[in-house]
């Protein structure tokens, strides 16, 4: 009979595997004077739950991360961090499973601090974790004062999900016996969808300055430039054109186009339209979004993402004749303006005219 680690891992072994700076290798008994120079070190164990160690203790520890490795299947992935360019070992990363998340955790010798190798291992247990296990959910959790922990968290893209008062045992200079712990969390989908980001952030795309426009118009209707917003650095927003859509003399909704790619646009879109409700039905939002894609080819793009309400059918379907491709349903982060307003999915769609 399978175990429950079998059936949800496909019987996973533990892997030599690479970053950019880094070799996470299985811990072997020569790193024994390594380990013990950063796991002995109070500057290093200060907020950890264990240590300093003696050397006994830091055996005890190899000898678990050894056995561990050796299970079929894995379900504690314990990785030594080694540097490439002379294979000194400078520190751990691990990756533990249970039946419905796994959790991940690092230490790293303070001589190697700041330089962003906690960051390198803490993103490869999330690729680890996503790619090569197919994981739902992956937590972490740290003493609420270790301000370089939990900032390694955020920035490999995870979420704070609670501060648990006295949860966990005060760190090594606290004179409170119970200290506070800060969980942060992440999924998979929020995972692929920052990896989608950065994919879209380094789409191509120019601006030194907003175009003379050409005529937009396809005979049934025009577009008349109403404003040309520059990029405001401070709320993040970038260049923009503001147009109405107009059939005739008449006014029959509203387009904008931002020129740029960025987190937030990957949530709110390079195109945004509006069609007002005696007009809607006619198919004119779709013709508008047609219209300005010379404006979009003269800032050198490529692609525009569509975003609009998972619930708003109408929009959906502009998107599809459009030939649009749904990306994702997307969970809004809380951050954003859409979620303030009072959104909580956005589906993203991706419009590609190359």
């Amino acid at each position: 009979m399978k175990t429950l680690a079998a059936i949800f891992l496909g019987g996973k072994t533990l892997k030599t595997l690479e970053t950019e700076r880094l070799i996470l290798r299985r811990f072997e008994k020569n790193d024994l004077e390594a380990v013990h120079h950063y796991a002995s070190n109070m500057d290093n164990v200060t907020y950890m739950t264990w240590g300093p160690n003696s050397e006994e203790n830091t055996k005890a520890f190899i000898d678990f991360a050894i056995s561990k490795a050796a299970e079929l299947p894995c379900v504690n992935y314990q990785y030594a961090a080694v540097l490439k360019a002379n294979k000194k070992l400078i520190g751990a990363v691990n990756l533990a499973l249970s039946v419905e998340e796994a959790e991940t955790g690092w230490i790293l010798n303070k001589d190697y601090w700041n330089q962003g190798y906690g960051t390198e291992m803490g993103a490869e247990m999330l690729r680890l974790g996503f790619h090569d296990l197919n994981l739902r959910r992956i937590i972490a959790h740290c003493d609420a004062e270790n301000i370089g922990s939990y900032k390694l968290m955020e920035k490999i893209g995870m979420r704070r999900e609670g501060l648990f008062i006295e949860g966990r045992k005060a760190h090594k200079l606290s004179d409170r016996e119970h200290g506070d712990e800060l969980s942060y969390a992440i999924l998979k989908d929020e995972w692929e969808m920052r990896g989608e980001m950065e994919h879209y952030n380094a789409s191509p795309c120019r601006f030194d300055g907003f175009i003379e426009l050409p005529e937009l118009s396809d005979g049934v209707i025009h577009l008349v430039c109403t404003n040309k917003s520059p990029a405001n650095h401070e709320k993040k927003h970038v260049p923009q054109y503001e147009f109405i859509v107009c059939k005739g003399s008449e006014k029959v909704g509203e387009l904008n186009l931002r020129i740029g790619y960025t987190d937030s646009l990957y949530f709110g879109g390079q195109i945004g339209y509006g069609t007002d409700e005696q007009h809607r039905g006619k198919g004119y939002a779709g013709l508008a979004c047609r219209l300005i894609l010379p404006v979009a080819r003269a800032h050198e793009m490529k692609v525009l993402l569509i975003t609009n309400d998972h619930a708003n059918d109408a929009s959906r379907r502009v998107c599809e004749k459009l030939g649009a491709r749904l990306v994702r349903t997307a969970r809004l982060p809380d951050w954003h303006d859409l979620y303030k307003e009072g959104r909580r999915f956005s589906n993203i769609f991706e419009w590609r005219f190359d």
